[in-house]
Formats: C-alpha cells, sequence, structure tokens
C-alpha cells in the first residue's frame, strides 16, 4: 500500500484560471467600453465545470466586476471559488498487481492491474484579483494584485505594466513585470521530505512552510496592418526561485534483475520522493493575429516556449468567430500542443542503483514528460430573451497523450502504456451585464 496524498496539479489550476479570464474578457460581444456612452459598471460571471475521466473534476465560480472611473480609467475586481476533488497521479508506475492508495484524509483509491496509481484528494481554493487601469495622455497605466489560498498553499503578489500608443493609435508598446510570494505547506506527510530519499523512511528537511517567488517581465508590440487585420507579437520572461518540488510525487524504483519473476516492474515496497531543481527560468514568444472578415473573425496564435529544465514546447490556436441572426454567435476552436521532457524526467529508476549514483534531481510528474494535447471546442453566445445582458456557453474536449513506450522500458514495462492517454471535458457558462 502506497501512503501517497496528492492535489491537483499547480499547473491545472494556472489554465483554468487562465481560461475564467478568457471567458469573461471575451465571452460576451457587448464589451464595455470607456467613453461617454458606456454604463459605467459591468458584471462578468461565469461558472466552470472541469473533468477528467477517472481523474480530477472541479467546479469553479467566477465573477468580475469593472467600475469606469472619470478619465477613461477603470477598477476591476475578480473573485473565485474551486472546489476540487477527484484522483492525481502520485508519479508511481503501473504494475501487474492491484495497488491501493490512502491519501492524508483517509480517502483511498485502488488501481487495477497495469493502472496508473493515483491517489484521491479533495480541496477549496478561493483567490481574489484588484486591477486599476489609467490613461494619461498616450500611456495606459496598469497595476494590480492578487491572493489565492488553499489547504496546503497560498499565493499573493502583484503586476504592473504600462502601453504607450503611437501613429494614431495604430501600434501600441507594451511593457510590464510581476512579482509573486508563494507558499507551500504540505499536508498529512510530517513535512518537506529530502528529496531522492525512500518513502517507506523518509527524511524530513522541515516541519513548515516552503517559499518560493515567482518573477517575472514581458514586452510587446501590437500593429494594425489594415482596417481588418491586427497582429502582435510578445516576448515574456520568469525566474522562478525556491521550492519547485511537488511535495506529494513520487518516483517508482523498478525491479532490473533480468532473472526476477518482476524484472520491470515498480518494487511494491519501496519508492522515492522527486527532486526539483530550485530555480527555473522560462521564456515565450506569442504572436497573434485577428482578421476581420466580411462578417466573421479569424484568431490565430503561435507560441514557442522554452525554460532551463529542457521543456521545450509549440502551441498553435485558432478561433474562427461568426456571427448568426439576432446578434447569435459561433465560435469553434482548434488547439496543438506539444512539448519536450525534462531533463530529469523518468519513468522510474532502477532498484539496484546505488545512492551515491543516484541523479541529482528525478521526477515521473507526467507534465514534465513528452507531452502532446489536441482541444476541440466551441462557443455559441446569444440574447437570453428579453433579459439583459448576454450569455455564453462553451463546451470542449482534449485529449492529451505522451510516449508510453520509451526505449529504456524494460521487462514487463515493455507490455504497459506508461504514458496512458486522458480526456478532458471542460463545460464554461458565462455572463455579461452592464449597467
Amino acid at each position: 500500500m502506497q501512503l501517497t496524498p496528492s492535489g491537483p496539479p499547480r499547473g491545472l489550476r494556472a489554465r483554468l484560471a487562465a481560461a475564467a479570464c478568457v471567458l469573461l474578457a471575451a465571452g460576451a460581444p457587448g464589451t464595455v467600453r470607456a467613453d461617454a456612452t458606456s454604463p459605467a459598471w459591468s458584471l462578468d460571471a461565469s461558472g466552470l465545470v472541469y473533468a477528467e475521466k477517472d481523474r480530477t473534476n472541479i467546479v469553479e465560480p467566477v465573477a468580475k466586476i469593472t467600475r469606469l472611473l472619470p478619465g477613461g480609467g477603470s477598477l476591476a475586481g475578480q473573485f473565485e471559488i474551486d472546489a476540487m476533488s477527484g484522483a492525481s497521479p502520485t508519479g508511481a508506475q503501473p504494475s501487474h498487481q492491484v495497488v491501493t492508495t490512502t491519501s492524508s484524509s483517509g480517502g483511498s483509491s485502488t488501481q487495477s492491474v497495469d493502472q496508473v496509481p493515483t491517489a484521491p484528494f479533495h480541496d477549496f481554493r478561493g483567490a481574489a484579483d484588484l486591477t486599476w487601469a489609467q490613461p494619461l495622455g498616450p500611456l495606459t497605466f496598469t497595476t494590480g494584485g492578487h491572493f489565492s489560498n488553499e489547504r496546503d498553499y497560498q499565493s499573493r503578489g502583484g503586476h504592473e505594466s504600462v502601453a504607450l500608443d503611437l501613429f494614431q493609435h495604430r501600434t501600441t508598446l507594451t511593457v510590464g513585470g510581476g512579482k509573486n510570494d508563494d507558499h507551500e505547506f504540505p499536508v498529512g506527510i510530517g513535512g518537506i521530505r529530502v528529496g531522492l530519499t525512500n518513502t517507506a523512511s523518509p527524511q524530513f528537511q522541515s516541519s513548515g512552510d516552503q517559499a518560493k517567488t515567482v518573477t517575472d517581465g514581458l514586452v510587446g508590440i501590437s500593429q494594425v496592418l489594415t482596417r481588418r487585420w491586427l497582429v502582435s507579437l510578445t516576448g515574456a520572461r520568469t525566474h522562478e526561485e525556491g521550492y519547485l518540488t511537488e511535495p506529494y510525487k513520487i518516483i517508482s524504483l523498478i525491479v532490473d534483475d533480468p532473472l526476477s519473476a518482476t524484472f520491470g516492474a515498480p518494487s511494491p515496497d519501496s519508492a522515492l520522493t522527486e527532486n526539483r531543481p530550485r530555480t527555473r527560468n522560462r521564456s515565450s514568444v506569442v504572436g497573434s493575429s485577428v482578421y476581420h472578415l466580411a462578417d466573421d473573425v479569424l484568431y490565430t496564435s503561435y507560441r514557442y516556449y522554452w525554460d532551463d529544465w529542457g521543456i521545450r514546447s509549440h502551441t498553435v490556436d485558432v478561433r474562427y468567430r461568426t456571427d448568426l441572426p439576432d446578434h447569435d454567435w459561433l465560435q469553434p476552436h482548434l488547439r496543438f500542443y506539444t512539448q519536450t521532457q525534462a531533463d530529469f524526467f523518468t519513468f522510474g529508476l532502477p532498484l539496484s542503483m546505488p545512492v551515491s549514483q543516484r541523479p541529482e534531481y528525478a521526477t515521473s510528474d507526467f507534465r514534465m514528460g513528452p507531452l502532446h494535447t489536441v482541444t476541440l471546442g466551441l462557443t455559441y453566445g446569444f440574447k437570453p430573451g428579453t433579459a439583459p445582458g448576454d450569455l455564453s456557453v462553451r463546451g470542449e474536449y482534449m485529449r492529451q497523450w505522451g510516449d508510453g513506450h520509451p526505449a529504456s522500458a524494460i521487462g514487463v514495462q515493455q507490455q504497459m502504456d506508461l504514458f496512458p492517454s486522458e480526456d478532458v471535458f471542460t463545460v464554461m457558462v458565462g455572463y455579461s451585464l452592464p449597467f
């Protein structure tokens, strides 16, 4: 039996927050603008249901209230709640035996033969963001801050940016930056464990919380090429420093004796805690285009990402909005994503490897592996009869997979899919009301 509590990945929570922001910002065609005829207030609300097959389930309501200020400025507050439950992969490898995993809260899950081990979890997260934007001549200054809290993680930070309009608003230059102060305090495992030590006899480097700081900056330019065509290019750089290891993830020790009946299977009695570097530098470049056809609008973007952990990724995103009668609209969505694995990603370490020969860093977290996804989605926007405001409904399906048959697989590993595919379904409902 493995005693390994696990929560939803931090990256997943960031993606959900970003998805909610996109819907709030772009879900309704009647966007509030700071001019003399605009209402002084607007309310944007969304509700998200996120479901991974046999994995994580999340319900997330979000509300954003915006107040237009004299002089064209605005003040916006966004509030969200996440109710999260389900099961998350522990990092352990599938086995030819039934595996039972128990979480710190007493829940348990049983994985059948050859199934990726997961640990049950439940959590509750609350977050608040406040943003103020104020134009001053050709410049627009934006400043803001955020705070979020959950059972084992807390984040707070701020951001600043300035945008300069040139050539009669045909060109906009933007420079910005921000800093987060995050704290991790794992529950149910006794504290922060020493990396790459045996989970059967854990060693602890701290019984308290661990901190990390995230500093980021960006520079971008947008250009109106024609009356119908707008393009932009943005570069971003992020530096993370502190505790970057996932405290609940483990690494299987693989039986590497060819004479053993379990050759290639994970040892049922031994596993290691994962360990990651304490710094990470991320960089990305995003090019995007908005083209207004006779009636419809085509949105396209490409993003290239790289970091000093060895991950390289490519993202292509295409959306096509078409107007329907009575102010209704449809927007199909297609997205491709692919990434290389981190330098220290592994499907397990040899059981016979001496402690002195173990690598300094290692993880079996699928998000650090050779990952690919395809997303198909559709958004429908409409006015709810005679009621005020605008509604939008978005549904998406994502297929995620990786290289589950690596050349390094040995013994029974060669008969398994070490990186099984995963299906993710998302439904979002958004509402926008100026008043």
